[in-house]
C-alpha cells in the first residue's frame, strides 16, 4: 500500500465518522425528545390496532396542550413502570367516569365510580373485554404518559396518519 492509498483510506474513514456523528446529532434528539417507535403487543386495541404494527409515537404535543379525550397514547403502565401500554383516553381529569351495564360514561357532574383528580385520565382499550386498564388498576397519572400515536408504519397495507 503506498501513501496515497494510506491517505485515501484515512480521508475515507474520516468521512464515514463525521456522517455518523451528523447523523446521530440529527436522530437522537428527535427520537429521544420527538419521536419514538412503538410496537404493539397483545389485542386489546383491536380492530383499530393489531398485535405486531409498528408506530410512531408523538412525544412532543403533550408539551404544549393537554390529552383529549379519544386520543391514543403510549403510557408506562403504573403499576410496573418498565412496562408499554397503548390505550384510548376516554375520562379527563376533573371528570367522574361511571361504567353502566357496560356503557362508558364519562361527565362533569360526581355520580358513582371514578372521580378522576387533576392529571389523571381514565385509560381502556378498543377491545374492552381483552384489555388490562383503568377499570381493574385505576386512573393513569399524566406523567406516565410518554406520547399519542401519531402514524402506523406497518402493516405498509394500514400505513396512515392516525
Amino acid at each position: 500500500m503506498n501513501i496515497m492509498d494510506e491517505e485515501n483510506a484515512k480521508n475515507n474513514t474520516w468521512e464515514f465518522i463525521k456522517v455518523v456523528l451528523i447523523s446521530l446529532t440529527i436522530v437522537l434528539p428527535i427520537r429521544i425528545y420527538i419521536a419514538q417507535p412503538f410496537i404493539v403487543s397483545g389485542e386489546s386495541m383491536e380492530p383499530n390496532f393489531h398485535d405486531g404494527e409498528y408506530l410512531i409515537i408523538d412525544e412532543l404535543t403533550y408539551q404544549f396542550r393537554q390529552p383529549v379525550r379519544g386520543e391514543v397514547i403510549v403510557f408506562r403502565y403504573p403499576l410496573n413502570p418498565r412496562e408499554f401500554f397503548i390505550k384510548r383516553i376516554i375520562g379527563l381529569p376533573g371528570e367522574t367516569v361511571e361504567i353502566q351495564t357496560g356503557k362508558v360514561v364519562a361527565k362533569a357532574a360526581p355520580n358513582v365510580t371514578m372521580i378522576l383528580k387533576e392529571n389523571e385520565y381514565f385509560v381502556m382499550g378498543d377491545n374492552r373485554p381483552h384489555s388490562s386498564d383503568s377499570r381493574f388498576w385505576g386512573a393513569l397519572p399524566k406523567d406516565k404518559i410518554m406520547g399519542r400515536a401519531l402514524f402506523r408504519l406497518w402493516p405498509i397495507a394500514r400505513a396512515e396518519i392516525l
